[in-house]
């Protein structure tokens, strides 16, 4: 499998996280991660790595959650919250939705001084009365925030979780459906966790890039 990265990421931390967006064009969807060939990270990227993990398995806590900058943008196939009040509405809901997320294992298949890429195997299980079980391949991208990106307790500016060859167009009733879930979900939940994080509604701002197609690198 062969897979193309645009990832001339910015050195400012004041630009928003939709400027930290990566793009990835793969020959194929065959992202089943091998551990056994993973990149061994530093302790401070390795614990990143454990947090992230720990949300996708349904485990969220408020120091989780602060691992995103305010401005941030989680962009995956369901959804596109761009700021951290929207992300966390995400990981806190995720038990209104499934009983059970088990991670499976990752490979680190990237480490780069601004971005880190792993393939990543989760197995969530519905809630009654669906009570089936889906295991899904991606390939996680997360650009880190410039300021923090060597630190004890580094932070993320961009998470695109991607799985299929095809990256995000930004496009269309399906990204407005992504906007529209991500824009009410925390407002309609009451728990305390997510309240916290209600000062940064407005810090990512509304906008997407938008781009030819889920095969093109250029700008529309």
């Amino acid at each position: 499998m062969s897979t193309k990265t645009d990832h001339n990421l910015p050195t400012d931390s004041s630009l928003p996280g939709k400027a930290f967006e990566v793009r990835n064009v793969s020959s194929n969807d065959d992202w089943k991660p091998d551990p056994s060939k993973s990149i061994a990270l530093p302790p401070n990227r390795q614990r990143l790595i454990d947090d992230i993990i720990a949300l996708y398995s349904m485990q969220p806590t408020v120091e989780r959650v602060k691992r995103y900058t305010p401005d941030c943008v989680y962009d995956d196939q369901f959804v596109y919250a761009n700021n951290r009040y929207k992300m966390a509405g995400q990981w806190f809901g995720l038990p209104k939705l499934f009983k059970a997320s088990k991670n499976e294992g990752y490979e680190i298949t990237r480490n780069d001084p601004g971005l880190i890429q792993f393939k990543n195997e989760q197995t969530w299980t519905f809630l009654p009365p669906l009570t089936k079980s889906v295991t899904i391949n991606a390939l996680v991208s997360l650009s880190l925030d410039p300021d923090t990106k060597d630190s004890d307790f580094i932070k993320v500016k961009y998470h695109k979780d991607q799985a299929n060859e095809k990256d995000y167009s930004h496009k269309g009733i399906g990204f407005w459906f992504k906007q529209w879930q991500a824009d009410h979900v925390s407002d309609w939940m009451s728990m305390p966790e997510v309240k916290m994080f209600e000062g940064d509604r407005h810090a990512g701002g509304n906008d997407a890039t938008t781009y030819k197609d889920g095969k093109a690198f250029e700008k529309e």
